[in-house]
């Protein structure tokens, strides 16, 4: 019994390893009930049919034009054209996704690039949020992107100006961090066989949705037979993410990195693996910010786009916290609530500036001290954007 009860944070987890189970299961419970099911259902569809179909798409555009652009060594540029190396770093953090971010930071680490790159970088980078806002609202994420890229610059000439290259690298390089664990070859095919079922009729369906197309008219209730099927394939995303990966046991931030970040690249790798893995990351917080909403008006009346209305000027303060929390995760569910039209553009501005995505992971396990203090750097320019937005709308 006192063995039990002595049960550290560790030994808790590895008792338990899945414990992204934790979202479908609730899921699952607020399904139950009658009141709630058909709300949980259309979050489910919209979810699914509305934004994660065009995420899939994007990405499998996206990744198809990185190979044609493989990533820069920072070390190449910072020998032989120095006067590049920050806005090289700015280009690699704007680059959606948390993939360029994580290569400056190691490069820094390995005294490959300068501290004014890391500012630059993760004071450019919005991870994988940037997918969910270019597929969504490509302009708005054409916008945000370069607002990102133009103060990442900014941010780290400055930096470089005030510090010497070198400040806060760690003496010895230390050993690379991974985010979470990798998708086992089962779950990879299981995977495989949802999409090669669902991308094509979810494309088409998404596409009809998206220009408001009357599926009555075809054939009475046939809405609410797509809304069931886009709500299976959201709650199918559910599964494979949750059972994806298990919860790491190898850093300090344990559980709640294996919610907030993606999962390591999946063997062998592919694009096709890539394009499931961030999907299903993304869709995991996009279903979450969807039902939290829905059930916090249903449920507790609290109307978010009232209160930002009426309490607007906080809002950059808000996306500015919420950037500062490491992972993609709390930064999608902002985007998510932009979308919806929640959150105004001011809070979206101040939050895509200052998170740092995924790359701060590593940046805190590799460089704690400079990880701490580049956030901090980052979130100064993210005040100045985000209320430089809400005072021009």
């Amino acid at each position: 019994m006192n063995h039990i009860l002595t049960l550290d944070a560790k030994q808790f987890r590895q008792h338990f390893h899945f414990k992204r189970l934790f979202i479908p299961m609730s899921i699952v419970v607020l399904l139950s009930s009658e009141v709630l099911r058909p709300i949980i259902i259309d979050s489910l569809a919209d979810a699914f049919l509305q934004v994660s179909i065009f995420v899939a798409f994007t990405l499998s555009i996206y990744y198809f034009l990185l190979d044609k652009f493989p990533m820069l060594e920072l070390s190449y540029v910072r020998q032989h054209a120095p006067h590049f190396e920050i806005p090289v770093a700015a280009i690699l953090g704007a680059l959606p996704g948390c993939g360029g971010a994580i290569i400056v930071v190691t490069q820094f680490t390995k005294h490959q690039a300068s501290f004014g790159s890391v500012v630059a970088v993760l004071t450019a980078t919005m991870g994988d949020a940037a997918f969910l806002l270019l597929a969504t609202k490509p302009l708005d994420g054409v916008i945000i992107l370069a607002i990102g890229l133009s103060v990442g610059i900014l941010s780290g000439i400055i930096v470089n100006k005030i510090h010497p290259s070198d400040y806060l690298q760690p003496k010895k390089a230390s050993k690379a961090v991974c985010v979470n664990g990798a998708t086992s070859l089962f779950q990879q095919k299981l995977g495989k066989v949802f999409w090669s079922i669902w991308m094509l009729p979810s494309l088409l369906i998404g596409g009809l949705l998206a220009m408001q197309f009357n599926f009555n008219a075809v054939l009475e209730n046939l809405d609410t037979y797509i809304g069931y099927f886009g709500a299976v394939g959201a709650f199918s995303i559910l599964l494979l993410w949750a059972f994806a990966s298990k919860d790491s046991d190898d850093n300090d931030m344990g559980s709640y990195q294996d919610f907030a970040s993606e999962d390591k690249p999946a063997l062998p790798y592919s694009k096709f693996n890539k394009v499931m893995q961030d999907t299903h990351f993304v869709t995991a917080w996009v279903v979450t910010a969807f039902v939290l909403y829905e059930v916090a008006v249903n449920i507790f009346s609290l109307d978010l786009g009232t209160w930002f209305a009426h309490y607007g000027v906080f809002a950059p303060l808000v996306g500015l916290v919420i950037g500062l929390l490491p992972g993609c995760g709390p930064q999608i569910l902002v985007t998510t609530l932009y979308i919806q039209g929640i959150v105004p553009f001011s809070a979206l501005a101040a939050n895509a500036v200052s998170n740092d995505g995924d790359a701060l992971f590593p940046a805190i396990a590799l460089a704690p001290k400079a990880a701490i203090v580049a956030t901090l750097y980052s979130a100064i320019p993210a005040l100045v954007v985000g209320y430089g937005a809400y005072f021009l709308a």
